[in-house]
């Protein structure tokens, strides 16, 4: 039974993630990271019935990835992410963010299905 239901869990990938602030709420951040109001709200709504609903992944305008996920301090960062640095380890994706980190910026490793990563890149393609 075990064998069964892992194999149902969706693959990961691992982005990494710069933090531009933190916040009290995910709707916070999210609409730090200047989504919409109404498309926060509709993705928070749809992270409710989702298997990683501390990692929210969108774009916004100009077609940047922009993630918001829960810290270690229960704290929400709102993060610019990287769909085209997207690793299959948690190891690859820490080593990737060390490169992008500038000064005193801090980051985060996001992890989140690959399907859903590989949909969010291919729509960025279509769209840019």
């Amino acid at each position: 039974m075990l064998m069964t239901h892992a194999a149902r869990l969706p693959v990961p990938a691992y982005l990494p993630a710069i933090v531009r602030a933190e916040f009290d709420s995910a709707l916070d951040a999210l609409l730090a990271l200047t989504v919409p109001r109404d498309e926060a709200m509709d993705l928070l709504l749809a992270s409710w019935l989702s298997a990683e609903p501390d990692c929210l992944l969108t774009t916004i305008d100009g077609g940047r990835a922009v993630v918001v996920l829960r810290a270690a301090s229960g704290r929400w960062a709102a993060c610019t992410t990287f769909l085209n640095h997207s690793c299959d380890s948690h190891a690859d994706a820490e080593r990737r963010l060390r490169r992008l980190l500038r000064g005193q910026q801090r980051g985060h490793v996001a992890c989140l299905p690959a399907t859903v990563v590989r949909l969010a890149s291919a729509t960025m393609i279509a769209v840019g």
